[in-house]
């Protein structure tokens, strides 16, 4: 509507949405779709972590003159908890968070992936790995500077999303700090997604094969410590 109207008209649209798998939603009910929309020029996309960060930035995307894609994270409806004030605060598009700070490797993620890669972080701790977790929560706007300046302070990039790994989100953030941070890099930038299959499967056993888990991330991590 900006670009068609030579900045005349705004949408100030807000969609809320469901995503992810992990709840036995099969294959019907536990896409990942955020890339689809972060293709879009004009489109804000919006992945909450935490209850303050939901409430908080669910209002700034009501309050924002441009449309915004809210998505929330079925598993985390009921896995994760957190204070949310009662009073009025909003949280800015664009600005990522350090959940954890770290000095030796950095882990990008968003909604569900920064519990599961803050679980992990903890785990690899034990083991003289210090991982710091940047939760990027507004994929677009995206706060490159945040990301950026968390590389070349570790100089090791892992991103983790639950998408396919192909063509997912998390290939243009590993593209960004690839293009933007090389010469800070002691290590390839590297990726932990979802399997290449159609879809996440029903049966417990196959959901858990598709699905990221701290485990899983912990020992990516570990991976690229190491390297």
């Amino acid at each position: 509507m900006r670009y068609r109207s030579n900045n005349g008209y705004g949408l100030p649209m807000t969609v809320r949405a469901p995503y992810g798998g992990g709840v036995h939603g099969a294959l019907y009910h536990s896409q990942s779709v955020e890339a689809f929309f972060t293709h879009v020029p004009g489109l804000k996309v919006v992945i909450p972590s935490t209850p303050y960060d939901a409430k908080g930035l669910l209002r700034t995307a009501i309050r924002d003159d441009d449309p915004v894609l809210f998505f929330e994270h079925k598993k985390m409806y009921r896995s994760v908890r957190g204070d949310v004030p009662d009073g009025e605060y909003t949280v800015p598009l664009g600005r990522a968070a350090i959940r954890r700070q770290g000095r030796q490797v950095t882990l990008a993620a968003y909604g569900l992936m920064v519990a599961y890669g803050l679980e992990a972080a903890e785990r690899v701790a034990a083991e003289g790995i210090d991982v710091e977790v940047v939760d990027l929560r507004s994929l677009r706007p995206l706060d490159r500077d945040t990301l950026l300046s968390s590389v070349r302070k570790t100089g090791k990039c892992l991103v983790a999303y639950e998408d396919n790994r192909f063509g997912g989100y998390g290939a243009e953030i590993a593209a960004i700090v690839a293009e933007e941070a090389f010469d800070f890099l002691d290590g390839p930038v590297s990726r932990i997604a979802g399997p290449e299959v159609p879809a996440m499967p029903y049966n417990h056993a196959l959901e858990d094969w598709f699905m990221l888990s701290p485990a899983k991330i912990a020992d990516a991590l570990r991976k690229l410590a190491a390297y």
